[in-house]
């Protein structure tokens, strides 16, 4: 027990908190736009829920990797068309590509539905898919971004009390931050079409990944991974963008209204 509690395995669990916490920005957001297809009295339970399973299936998914980690690097398939299309196939690389589609494909269709309906409030809450399988999915897709986290986790030590640990405080820490990121959506629907796109990114950075991963060339050329640096010089840009957009909508509204009330427009 004196091994575990060393000074080397705290110093450890603090840095494994901390990377789950940076890795996990992505898993927040996520989890808030899927919580948001529940009724609104059930949105903050969904989400509680989703992330409570999810942390017992991550400590599950470790044990897992800790004795099977060959079967998730060994070749399943391998494609080979010269000139159009090349990749070699494992578990890895099929389940972060499974992940980064998946993401993409509910962005889109997030941002579909956004410009579909006639009123804004038809988005929240609308309750078309059930519970179960918003938990369902919350739980997978939490698995899908905990895989790297969790290979992260198994080069900086091999004490399973350690990472096992760092899973459930940063499990904890996000069942928390998830309520704030859903509450600011909330509170801030402007945001949400900007954070559908960062999700959106996010489902490329993950197909990009997989496709490393797999060895994947298309048209002779591979399949670069876009790196978290870049991820977030990516966000970082988005956000800039629509701070400084809304505060010249601002602006010009203002203007507008000045105008208005001066006589200088014509309010028909």
């Amino acid at each position: 027990m004196e091994s575990i509690l060393s000074l080397d395995n705290m110093f450890t669990l603090l840095m494994l908190i901390l990377l789950q916490a940076v890795l996990g920005f992505d898993n927040l957001l996520y989890i808030s736009i899927e919580s948001k297809r529940a009724p609104a009295a059930k949105q903050k339970i969904v989400r509680q829920m989703g992330i409570g399973l999810a942390i017992f299936l991550r400590i599950g998914l470790l044990f897992v990797l800790i004795n099977a980690i060959q079967y998730f690097q060994d070749s399943l398939f391998a494609v080979h068309f010269p000139g159009i299309a090349e990749g070699d196939f494992n578990g890895h690389s099929l389940i972060v590509l499974f992940g980064g589609i998946f993401i993409i494909y509910t962005a889109m269709k997030e941002i579909m539905h956004m410009l579909a309906v006639q009123h804004v409030e038809d988005s929240e809450g609308s309750g078309k898919k059930s519970i179960t399988s918003i938990i369902m999915w919350i739980v997978i897709m939490n698995l899908v971004f905990s895989f790297d986290s969790i290979l992260s986790a198994m080069a900086l030590t091999d004490v399973f009390f350690v990472m096992a640990t760092a899973i459930i405080i940063s499990g904890i820490l996000m069942i928390v931050l998830a309520e704030r990121v859903a509450e600011f959506l909330k509170q801030n629907r402007m945001y949400e079409v900007l954070g559908l796109f960062v999700l959106f990114i996010v489902g490329i950075m993950l197909v990009s990944e997989g496709g490393h991963l797999a060895h994947i060339k298309l048209a002779g050329f591979p399949v670069e991974p876009m790196s978290k640096t870049t991820f977030y010089f990516v966000l970082i840009i988005l956000l800039a963008v629509d701070v400084v957009q809304s505060q010249y909508r601002k602006r010009l509204m203002e203007q507008k209204a000045h105008e208005i009330s001066t006589g200088k427009v014509s309010v028909g």
